[in-house]
């Protein structure tokens, strides 16, 4: 690899700010902010979401969409009415 052209990749903390859940991770972004994770600073990046709060992982989805199809396809050929 070409030296100096690449960006320095080193380890981040991220933090979800709904739940406040952090995890380390390697990556190319910098920040200002750090904090303490397992004895040692890390530069700490705020995200909205993460695993630990979106409703794909938490279970807590919602399939209006698909449940609205259903209701539709019930009421044009009668099913669910017998």
């Amino acid at each position: 690899m070409k030296q100096g052209i690449h960006p320095d990749y080193h380890q981040v903390v991220f933090m979800d700010s709904s739940t406040g859940k952090k995890f380390l991770a390697g990556s190319t972004m910098g920040s200002k902010e750090t904090t303490d994770y397992e004895g040692k600073d890390y530069p700490l990046i705020r995200v909205e979401i993460t695993s630990d709060s979106h409703p794909f992982y938490t279970g807590k989805q919602k399939f209006a969409q698909a449940d609205g199809r259903i209701d539709r396809f019930n009421k044009k050929y009668g099913m669910g009415n017998k």
